[in-house]
């Protein structure tokens, strides 16, 4: 595939390419809408993701190419103009990282042609654009010769989405996507950024991710005020309790304090960021010990809790969960990402995996009316100099 990319560069650029980098997607295990509740996340590096194709320039332009987006054609800006532009799309997500650099003090002194290439399906809430951002960061990197580790990447990455880009996320996906290592999770503490590597020792079972197919329209205004909410209980309880964030509640200090969060909307939000954060350092802990099947129920608790405290699942991920806890060797099911809409994934005995794939897809569509997409993932490594 590499060779193909480098003969792509080469038509539309018109010159070699000198250069590829390599950011994986992400999918977190267990651990949902805590990361910006100072809780803990549990995610993973995917084998497949996004592919930059580039060559320094001598001047100040940036020309980017997308694969996936062909009818955009070349989207040119300068290193010295970087500004979010309506109709430049996918491109303001690496111009964000450079402006972000910039800004940090690095210097950024001349232009790039770059070929984007990514596998990861577009829309499935597998991290696409931290997994831009981070090839992005890594290039940038290599080429300036810069001075600073990967989770100062990961920082800056986050730092282009949340003030360039203006979606107001929290750490978790640049992180898994920068950090990642292969067959290894990361439990990660997003208050503090303490991380551990967790080996993925499944005992004969996969991950599938199942694709919904639908497009998350509301994903992120329906996460803005989710968000919103969390930090209504949180400000409740700190007129009660000094903590900093949800995530420092134990379930019993939470019991006690959660008669002083004012509106019940905002009460059902806090107990499923406080209570999923305890779920996801408990299925760290049986997971070390082999207990897969108690980690399988943890996941479908995750997702009743999502679905019922959080509100984020919809008729989608509902039906592909209670189908796939129906098939034959599966361990446990649950939405990941942010809702409505994008994927489930399920850990599934090896043996079983064709005729789940078959039966849930058969079911989906007889419910739904269209097809949901299927793949057995690899935990990979996270982002990198490919040569």
């Amino acid at each position: 595939m590499l060779d193909v990319l480098k003969s792509d560069f080469k038509e539309i650029f018109k010159v070699n390419a000198e250069n590829i980098f390599f950011a994986p997607g992400r999918v977190n295990l267990i651990g949902e809408h805590t990361d910006y509740n100072g809780g803990h996340v549990f995610p993973c590096a995917l084998s497949f993701g996004t592919y930059a194709v580039s060559r320094k320039r001598e001047d100040g332009l940036v020309r980017m190419y997308s694969l996936n987006f062909e009818d955009l054609g070349i989207i040119e800006f300068s290193i010295n103009d970087l500004q979010n532009i309506k109709q430049d799309d996918w491109a303001n997500y690496p111009k964000g990282v450079i402006w972000a650099f910039k800004e940090k003090g690095y210097s950024i002194n001349h232009g790039m042609d770059v070929l984007v290439y990514g596998n990861i399906p577009n829309g499935a809430g597998l991290s696409s654009s931290a997994s831009i951002e981070l090839v992005t960061s890594v290039m940038l990197k290599d080429y300036f010769d810069l001075d600073l580790d990967m989770i100062e990447m990961v920082k800056l990455s986050q730092m282009a989405e949340n003030k360039f880009i203006g979606v107001n996320c929290g750490i978790m996906d640049q992180f898994a996507i920068g950090m990642g290592k292969e067959n290894h999770a990361i439990l990660l503490d997003t208050n503090n950024l303490k991380y551990e590597y967790v080996p993925v020792s499944l005992d004969g079972a996969s991950i599938v991710i199942a694709n919904t197919n639908k497009r998350r329209g509301l994903a992120d205004s329906k996460y803005n005020e989710r968000r919103s909410e969390c930090e209504e209980a949180l400000s409740d309880i700190k007129e009660h309790k000094d903590i900093n964030s949800l995530g420092d509640l134990t379930e019993e200090e939470f019991i006690n304090l959660k008669q002083y969060i004012k509106r019940d909307v905002c009460r059902d939000r806090a107990e499923h960021a406080v209570l999923e954060n305890i779920r996801t350092k408990k299925a760290v802990e049986v997971l070390k010990q082999g207990k897969i099947s108690e980690f399988g129920e943890l996941m479908k608790s995750s997702h009743y809790s999502l679905k019922d405290k959080y509100e984020v699942t919809g008729i989608e991920l509902d039906t592909l969960v209670e189908l796939a806890l129906e098939e034959r060797g599966v361990i446990g099911s649950r939405m990941t990402g942010a809702g409505f809409g994008g994927c489930t994934i399920s850990l599934v005995k090896n043996e079983n995996i064709e005729d789940f794939v078959k039966n849930v897809g058969k079911g989906y569509k007889e419910k739904i009316g269209y097809e949901a997409s299927f793949y057995v993932a690899s935990v990979g490594d996270g982002a990198r100099k490919l040569f």
